[in-house]
């Protein structure tokens, strides 16, 4: 069945779910269906992913709130079959702009951060309140982990025959392509001491302060450095508290990269420090570029892709004490055959398994 599939997202702004949107749209072109990635503003740095086969629609709003009526037009005037949505605030939007344009499109909704991080401020619970009032509606509802769906279903009442948890699709072959493009810095040169390194926005989910301070611990026994690609709200502040720390030699915070694969493929250890996540799909990335890795046992995924440790270390999140032991002991360790592990997030996988909640009757 060749089915018309729109992709509804707020931009390509640089995050992990924007990422993994651009990688479905291209995957679900690719296997001959029609497809419109459907943004509320065309910007941002993934937006050159984009293969030719995808058609962008540009609704052109300063906030995703204001796209209720274009996306009720859209979805009048094109009905496509199916309709897949990411990020919370779209999601509902998605759903109120379904309801309103009388639209017989299938509408799935995809959920990529644990509900821990609504918890924590009054904005946030108010947003846990609309998701249990509207993602009901959905005809189906894609978690990126087992324990993210859990959350899904205890927290929002959805039932789980209602919920697919679907791992982030990654291309495995373009990743390990990419990494062989080592970039041009002074520090990945092979007589140069190892590098740690970790990957994504300077915001606070990442805990990149609970990272710095364990890398000064490192730094007491280990001649290391640290590279932070990203960037964010946090920039001014974690450069204070480099300076602080007196590691502004050996940490660098070079911003957003379109290749971090080849910092992936070079460096000694890879870090996640976050305080939750939904499944983070740079683990998964790390591992197909062969890293060491290390990762908080944050809510949700780490501990479903590393399998409890297997394929990697796991520490509390926020304990900069044990994050420092786990990267010590990696920097020392053997490799593990983590790319093994990371086939099991393929593409491939990825995208039949969400064809097959987006074209089910």
């Amino acid at each position: 069945m060749v089915a018309r599939i729109a992709i509804f997202v707020p931009s390509l702004r640089g995050g992990g779910a924007e990422r993994v949107m651009v990688t479905l749209a291209n995957g679900f072109a690719e296997r001959g269906h029609r497809v419109d990635l459907v943004l509320v503003q065309a910007e941002g740095p993934y937006l050159p992913e984009v293969c030719s086969a995808v058609r962008i629609v540009n609704l052109n709003k300063g906030r995703v709130l204001a796209t209720l009526v274009p996306l009720a037009r859209y979805l009048r005037r094109e009905r496509p079959h199916a309709m897949l949505s990411a990020l919370n605030h779209a999601n509902i939007i998605a759903i109120l702009a379904r309801k309103v344009s009388g639209a017989p499109t299938r509408m799935v909704v995809s959920e990529h951060n644990s509900l821990t991080s609504l918890q924590e401020t009054r904005a946030g619970r108010r947003m846990l309140r609309l998701m249990r009032r509207f993602y009901p509606l959905a005809d189906g509802v894609v978690a990126v982990s087992r324990a993210m769906a859990a959350e899904l279903h205890e927290q929002l009442d959805i039932p789980l025959d209602r919920i697919s948890a679907i791992p982030n699709p990654v291309d495995i072959d373009a990743i390990r392509a990419q990494a062989r493009s080592v970039p041009d810095h002074p520090w990945l040169k092979s007589d140069q001491p190892p590098v740690i390194l970790a990957v994504g926005r300077l915001e606070p989910q990442k805990d990149y302060p609970t990272l710095l301070e364990a890398f000064a611990r490192v730094r007491k026994n280990n001649d290391a450095r640290l590279v932070i690609l990203g960037e964010g709200s946090l920039r001014a502040e974690l450069e204070e508290r480099i300076h602080h720390l007196e590691l502004q030699d050996v940490v660098d915070m070079p911003g957003f990269q379109p290749n971090p694969f080849g910092w992936m493929g070079a460096c000694s250890v890879y870090v996640l420090s976050s305080r939750y996540e939904g499944l983070p799909t740079s683990l998964v990335q790390a591992m197909a570029c062969g890293a060491k890795i290390v990762s908080t046992d944050c809510p949700t995924g780490p501990a479903e892709i590393l399998e409890d440790g297997k394929w990697g270390r796991l520490v509390p999140v926020g304990d900069a004490n044990a994050l420092s032991h786990a990267i010590a002991e990696s920097l020392q360790s053997k490799p593990l055959a983590v790319t093994e592990r990371a086939q099991h997030f393929s593409a491939s996988r990825a995208i039949d398994q969400y064809l097959d909640i987006l074209t089910a009757c």
